[in-house]
């Protein structure tokens, strides 16, 4: 495989594939996602049922009209399936672990990290995250991130890419935390619009890219096609790296 020096990724909250019109529809999500072409996909709120109809196990569903190599991390039951996120990649993957972040007495929670082959013996780490909506319970997972058993884990080397849904729409703890350990913490000085939820009049900024030191970003962007104001309830945010 060739090395790889420059990708675009992407991270997604896709409300179970329920648009605004409330309407099921995976398809409009890979729509979404064929319109952005990113190579690497992060989606949270991705809901898997086997048995029925294809579009029902959502992640399968989706790496398969994309063609792209894909990891789920289940973080609780739902409906009959199983509920998470969701990373798909255009690269080989080489190995995952879904990290629990949960807080007693709220929803289980969980940051999955992807192994991502980039040629040539090197390889780079993608930590998918949908956190809590209390200010306490991200106090918590705030803290856990960066322990040693995740973000702080030396035996995962590497460029490191977090993102995900935070659901953080001030300078919380979550964000002073991570912007320690990243070399950027707050895309939004690149984007025109920054502000992700609700899709079609957002006004918070709940969705959030950091990424190492070793990674150069080039570009950032929020996605409003007519495709995405539809689909969720959520924007998508791409984001395009160098690799230093």
């Amino acid at each position: 495989m060739k090395e790889v020096n420059k990708f675009r990724v992407v991270t997604y909250n896709v409300h179970k594939c329920v648009g605004i019109d409330r309407r099921l529809n995976p398809a409009r999500i890979v729509d979404v996602l064929k319109e952005i072409d990113a190579d690497l996909i992060a989606l949270q709120e991705v809901l898997c049922i086997q048995g029925r109809k294809s579009e029902d196990d959502q992640a399968h569903f989706i790496a398969r009209e994309l063609g792209f190599n894909y990891c789920m991390g289940h973080n609780r039951a739902l409906r009959g399936g199983l509920y998470g996120n969701l990373v798909l990649s255009r690269f080989p993957l080489l190995g995952s672990e879904n990290h629990d972040i949960s807080v007693a007495g709220r929803e289980e929670r969980g940051c999955l990290r992807v192994d991502v082959d980039l040629g040539k013996e090197s390889r780079m780490h993608i930590y998918n995250v949908h956190l809590g909506t209390s200010f306490v319970e991200r106090r918590h997972q705030a803290r856990k991130l960066i322990s040693e058993s995740i973000l702080s884990d030396a035996n995962v080397p590497g460029p490191r890419v977090m993102l995900g849904d935070f659901n953080e729409w001030t300078r919380g703890l979550v964000t002073r935390v991570l912007t320690e350990h990243f070399r950027s913490g707050d895309i939004r000085l690149h984007l025109r619009r920054a502000r992700t939820y609700p899709g079609v009049l957002p006004f918070m900024h709940l969705d959030h890219i950091y990424f190492d030191e070793t990674l150069e970003l080039e570009r950032a962007e929020l996605h409003r096609s007519r495709a995405a104001l539809v689909a969720s309830d959520h924007l998508p945010i791409l984001a395009d790296f160098r690799v230093r």
